[in-house]
């Protein structure tokens, strides 16, 4: 009897045993698999996300010389609207490389001035009509002097931004659902704002892959500028000899008539000077020996 209680109790051990071993291994495969599962959801998100198409961004630059520099900045800008672009940058600049003046007359003066002048402008374009644009504005010159064309891949650029801007999202869902705590609300500022550049730094390829900048410089011979202006010379002014030499004379004349009236102004003085002359001609005849006395 007691023999088959002990062997019912063994047996009983075994079969609890098994039935322990089986769950846990159950338990071991489910969670195997679920991780795979998770890493399979992973690897297939990884992989859509890395198949995005090509982020080619396309510069251009373009030196040339015209006939006419304000009429082809005008045909440009509108060779731009055209196509759907913008003029992002204008500016003309002419500078003075010579100056020479002729006198005229006496008062005017011939300028003749040598111009360059030079225009400098940035457009954007779509980049699907980039290499027609190029070619259209090739035509407005004379001859091109200098032109480049780049293309910079973006793609891993792009790619890499977009990844980290979901490793930052998925962390930021966990941790609304309490997945995971930030303990520092700056770290989670921090990171959103991190989300934030990301996001900013995708659409600034984006817009960079839509519309290609071009850089145009463009220049035209020398203008000559014939002006007569007012001379700003002083000494130009003066008059000539034959002008001189009769303001001399007249002037002569007017101080010879000035010295004579202030003569005139001075009659009494001299009619008084020749009184006590002649009263002291007149004392030396009548009284010959008082000189001689004075003298002595």
């Amino acid at each position: 009897m007691k023999t088959k209680i002990v062997t019912a109790l063994l047996a009983g051990i075994v079969l609890l045993g098994a039935c322990k071993g089986g769950v846990s291994k159950y338990e071991a495969v489910n969670n195997s698999s679920s991780s795979s599962a998770d890493s399979a959801a992973v690897d297939t998100r990884t992989d859509s996300l890395t198949t995005i198409n090509p982020k080619l961004v396309k510069t251009a630059d373009m030196r040339f010389k015209v006939q006419n520099v304000q009429q082809t900045a005008e045909k440009i800008s509108a060779l731009t609207i055209k196509n759907s672009g913008m003029v992002m940058h204008h500016q003309m600049e002419s500078s003075v490389q010579g100056t020479q003046d002729y006198r005229i007359s006496d008062d005017s003066v011939k300028r003749v001035s040598a111009f360059s002048t030079t225009e400098e402008m940035t457009v954007k374009v779509p980049s699907d009509k980039l290499g027609d644009f190029m070619q259209q504005v090739a035509h407005m010159g004379m001859y091109v002097t200098y032109s480049k064309m780049d293309i910079d891949d973006k793609s891993l650029d792009f790619l890499s931004s977009k990844l980290k801007l979901n490793s930052r999202k998925e962390l930021v869902e966990q941790q609304k659902k309490g997945k995971i705590t930030i303990k520092n609300p700056l770290n989670v500022l921090l990171l959103k704002d991190d989300m934030v550049d990301g996001q900013i730094d995708n659409m600034k390829i984006d817009a960079a892959v839509k519309f290609s900048v071009v850089t145009l410089s463009f220049y035209q011979s020398n203008t000559i500028v014939n002006e007569t202006i007012a001379n700003d010379d002083p000494s130009a002014y003066q008059l000539s000899f034959n002008k001189r030499f009769a303001n001399s004379l007249h002037y002569g004349w007017y101080l010879f008539t000035q010295l004579v009236l202030g003569l005139a102004n001075l009659w009494v003085f001299i009619l008084a000077g020749i009184g006590v002359w002649i009263l002291i001609r007149y004392y030396k005849r009548k009284h010959p020996t008082f000189l001689g006395s004075i003298k002595s």
